[in-house]
């Protein structure tokens, strides 16, 4: 149900309720372990609703209240404009990276997709 489709009286008192959507991706987002990571797609395809894009919007909106550095692009390239954020909690946690290379733009290494993909560890219904 959209917030435009709720009675005039009950959008004030939703109007900090996330959508169930939104809450889904948080709850994935939160049970990623750390030093481990799951692709916006992963986190769809977990779900069986919505594509990368969908997560990701969620992550932009929404994610600050989670781990949100454990969501990635599925190249393993750093967030642009977090990547400095993203990287201490990387090194923190002990999540697998690949170091950059010389020719590498800003020298920043990705994340070793082979090592720090989460497969669910038995919590993912299936996901793999």
């Amino acid at each position: 149900m959209s917030e435009q489709s709720l009675p005039d009286d009950a959008r004030a008192e939703h109007a900090d309720a996330l959508p169930e959507y939104a809450e889904r991706v948080l709850e994935v987002a939160e049970s990623i372990p750390p030093g481990r990571v799951l692709t916006y797609g992963d986190v769809a395809e977990w779900l069986g609703e919505g594509g990368p894009r969908q997560v990701g919007r969620v992550m932009a909106l929404y994610g600050g209240a989670v781990p949100w550095w454990r969501v990635v692009r599925a190249d393993g390239v750093l967030l642009p404009g977090h990547e400095l954020r993203a990287l201490g909690h990387y090194r923190e946690e002990g999540t697998p990276l690949k170091e950059a290379g010389r020719t590498t733009e800003g020298h920043l290494p990705r994340l070793d997709m082979r090592g720090a993909r989460w497969d669910g560890g038995g919590h993912a219904q299936g996901h793999t």
